[in-house]
């Protein structure tokens, strides 16, 4: 015995099979209206017919004048009878006394007796309409007065028989069998193109296949640990996870609705919408640091929909910029006891050859003006470890013969930022003007500004020299990850401390710009996150 496990039938033949059942019943639903409407129209129209014509003889002036004044009437209305029947086509006309005494009938042995059927009401001046069976076999027939004068002076009673009126409806019957099987027809080409069109966006799977698709869809979207966004070409959204709504701040209920209508930044909107590639460009949100890919979904040649996806990167980039703000110190005090030994082996050799005297003259000199020079960044700059980096950037500046100097109305208390933000941002913004000046060739001095001022409720950082500066495409691409004037030697390229300045800028919620040449002037902007205390 072989058991054969046929696939279970697609959802587009599912959907065929409901949409063909559906109309086959829509259409017998329609053959059935048709032929009770039939059944309906032909009989109202029967007995329209024979009140008609039953009115319009009994009007005439033949019929009037037969039944009041004529000595005999059944001659004088065989003719009109006659040829009213061959005009109407009715299949009988039977013209009577007011008491029901025939003067016509199509038998003519049954003229001159009693009528056979209801005709009070015509005696009354009404008139009668009914389906009875009479001599001639079942019939719709209607019995009118004759008025003369206001009086009933004679009936006239009209009728057409029931095979007749059954003939006329069968008539039809065709024509609403083709209507109902052009329905038909009709309705299933619809199903099969339905169908067809379900087909292609199920790519032809079974309902337990599509199930297993969605769990398997369900459980990708809620395991993963990036945030996942997908948008179609109209930058609507299609699918936003678990991940991506926490690091957005987004909805369930957001999918569906157009990226101008979320809380998002221009720049995110815009390479969400995009259908360029984009792989780890840094962004914040919400206070986090976040990697975004994205690239384009296409089918057939044909761009479908973005998808992006989102790393939260926020301790990696507290974690760089520790290390950064660690490397930065780590330079500064290198330059200074490079800057130390320098002295040292001076003082030594004035030793060496005899002069103590000068010896200790050039070392009280140096002590002297490097005291005053580190009491007045201490005194300006009462956040010590931004105060250390000036300190170790002007040594590590002159060792390149620049001069860095501290604006003399500099001020920054303690406390008023967060010191590692106050350092990576300064450290990088002097790099980068240490750099910029290294490769300006000539005598000029080179000449390196730093200013800090507190203000109410801001502190604002300067950064100046007098180098070449950025000029249009340099201005535009300042702040972007990778993106540099110089070529990347490292193994970790160049272009990263402009990007981590606005990187960190943007999560104390400060602003920075830079201004045109000559010379390249950079100021950050951060709002004061602690009461100025008294320095201590």
């Amino acid at each position: 015995m072989v058991i054969v496990f046929s696939k279970p039938r697609s959802i587009a033949a599912h959907v065929l099979t409901i949409q063909v059942v559906f109309a086959l019943v829509v259409a017998a639903l329609s053959v059935l209206l048709a032929y009770r409407w039939a059944d309906r129209l032909v009989e109202e129209t029967t007995r329209t017919r024979v009140v008609t014509i039953a009115a319009t003889l009994a009007a005439t002036d033949d019929v009037r004048d037969a039944v009041s004044a004529s000595t005999d009437p059944e001659g004088d209305l065989a003719d009109v009878v006659a040829r009213e029947l061959d005009r109407t086509g009715a299949d009988f006309i039977v013209v009577m006394s007011p008491d029901g005494i025939r003067y016509t009938h199509p038998t003519p042995e049954l003229v001159g007796e009693r009528f056979v059927g209801t005709i009070a009401p015509a005696q009354q001046g009404g008139t009668v309409l009914e389906d009875y069976e009479g001599s001639l076999g079942l019939s719709t027939r209607t019995v009118v007065p004759v008025l003369v004068d206001g009086q009933v002076e004679g009936l006239v009673s009209v009728g057409l028989q029931r095979t007749r009126v059954d003939d006329a409806l069968r008539a039809l019957v065709p024509d609403i069998a083709i209507a109902g099987g052009a329905v038909a027809l009709l309705s299933g080409l619809g199903a099969w193109v339905a169908a067809r069109r379900v087909r292609e966006a199920t790519r032809g799977l079974n309902a337990r296949e599509v199930r297993r698709l969605d769990d398997h869809h369900e459980a990708v979207l809620h395991t993963i640990h990036e945030g996942l966004i997908i948008s179609d070409p109209d930058g609507r959204l299609q699918v936003v996870n678990p991940e991506a709504q926490r690091l957005l701040g987004l909805r369930a209920t957001d999918v569906g609705r157009t990226l101008e209508d979320l809380e998002l930044s221009g720049a995110l909107r815009d390479m969400i919408a995009s259908p360029d590639r984009h792989v780890d460009v840094p962004h914040v949100s919400g206070g986090r640091t976040l990697l975004v890919s994205s690239g384009p979904v296409r089918r057939h040649g044909t761009v479908v929909a973005t998808l992006t996806t989102l790393r939260d990167r926020t301790e990696l980039a507290d974690l760089t910029g520790r290390l950064g703000d660690a490397n930065a110190l780590a330079d500064a005090l290198h330059a200074q006891a490079h800057e130390a030994a320098n002295r040292l082996h001076t003082v030594i050799t004035l030793i060496e050859l005899g002069r103590a005297e000068e010896a200790v003259e050039f070392a009280t000199e140096e002590l002297r003006t490097s005291q005053r020079a580190r009491d007045a960044v201490v005194a300006a700059l009462q956040e010590p470890s931004v105060a250390a980096l000036v300190l170790g950037k002007t040594a590590q500046a002159a060792e390149r013969g620049i001069l860095l100097e501290l604006d003399p109305d500099a001020h920054l208390p303690r406390g008023v930022v967060p010191a590692r933000s106050a350092v990576t941002i300064l450290g990088n913004l002097v790099d980068n003007a240490i750099d910029a000046l290294t490769q300006v060739e000539g005598s000029e001095p080179k000449v390196i500004t730093v200013d800090i001022q507190t203000g109410e409720g801001t502190v604002v950082f300067v950064v100046a020299d007098n180098g070449p500066g950025l000029v249009d495409d340099a201005l535009r691409h300042a702040f972007e990850k990778g993106w540099s004037t110089k070529a990347a030697t490292a193994p970790g390229g160049r272009g990263l401390g402009l990007a981590l300045v606005q990187q960190t800028v943007q999560l104390l919620g400060g602003s920075v710009s830079v201004g045109p040449p000559p010379g390249a002037s950079f100021m950050v902007t951060l709002p004061v996150t602690a009461q100025v205390g008294s320095g201590s």
